[in-house]
C-alpha cells in the first residue's frame, strides 16, 4: 500500500493524518496559540516515528488549501510543497469545504466555514464530492436562501446556523483524515500534482489586498 501524509493548518485547530492506502493509520490533533509553524515538523517527526517511517517513506503529501486563515493556509501548503519537492514526490491540495463535505451522508452537502467579518465560506457538493455550487464568501442568511432544493444537509464545524429546513451535520475539528481520504482518491485517479503546481484556495482576498490603495490612483 502507498503511504500518504495529510496536513491541515488552516484554522485555530489543526491536524495531520497518516494514511496507508485508504486506511487511516493515525490522526493527530494540533493546537498552538502561537500558530503551527514551530510545532508542525516536530509533531510530524513524532507521528512518522511511531509507525517506523521517515519522510522518504511517504509516497504522496497532501494539504488543506483553504479557505481559512491566510497564514495557516500558507504554513501547511509550504510544508507539503517543500517536503514533496525534497523527496521527489507529488502533492495534493484539498479544499477545506470539500473536506467538510466528506463527513456528510446525503446526496447534496452544503459545508460552511466561518470567514469572520460576519461572513461564511460556503459551497454545495454532491455525495461524490463533485461541485454543485461554487465556493463563495457571503453573509449566512443569503447563503442559506441560495441553497438548492433536494435531499440536502448542512455540514458545519462549530457554526450555529439557527433554525433551518435542513439537517445539520457537525463535523469534527480535525479535517486531516478527510483530506487524506480525498487525496488518496485523487492519487488513484492520477490527479496528484508536482508540488510547484498546487496553490492556495483563499476564496476571499487577504485584508492587506482588500484595504491596500494604489498611491497612483
Amino acid at each position: 500500500m502507498k503511504k500518504l501524509l495529510a496536513l491541515d493548518t488552516t484554522g485555530d485547530f489543526g491536524s495531520m493524518a497518516l494514511m496507508d492506502g485508504s486506511d487511516i493509520l493515525e490522526e493527530v490533533s494540533l493546537h498552538s496559540a502561537d500558530g503551527f509553524a514551530h510545532v508542525l515538523f516536530q509533531e510530524m517527526e513524532a507521528l512518522l516515528s511511531r509507525h517506523g517511517l521517515k519522510v522518504r517513506d511517504i509516497d504522496t503529501f497532501a494539504s488543506a488549501s483553504g479557505p481559512g486563515s491566510f497564514t495557516g493556509v500558507r504554513i501547511g501548503l509550504t510544508a507539503v510543497k517543500g517536503l514533496a519537492e525534497a523527496a521527489g514526490r507529488k502533492a495534493v491540495a484539498v479544499s477545506n469545504l470539500e473536506a467538510l463535505a466528506w463527513f456528510g451522508t446525503r446526496p447534496l452537502r452544503a459545508p460552511l466555514i466561518d470567514a469572520r467579518r460576519g461572513e461564511i465560506y460556503g459551497a454545495v457538493y454532491s455525495s461524490t464530492l463533485q461541485t454543485v455550487r461554487e465556493e463563495v464568501v457571503m453573509k449566512l442568511p443569503g447563503w442559506l436562501e441560495s441553497l438548492p432544493a433536494g435531499d440536502l444537509e448542512i455540514v458545519t464545524r462549530g457554526i450555529d446556523v439557527g433554525e433551518t429546513a435542513w439537517p445539520v451535520v457537525h463535523a469534527p475539528a480535525e479535517l486531516a483524515r478527510a483530506i487524506g481520504a480525498i487525496a488518496v482518491e485523487r492519487v488513484a485517479q492520477g490527479l496528484a500534482q508536482n508540488p510547484a503546481e498546487i496553490d492556495a484556495n483563499y476564496v476571499r482576498r487577504s485584508d492587506a489586498e482588500l484595504f491596500w490603495k494604489d498611491p497612483a490612483s
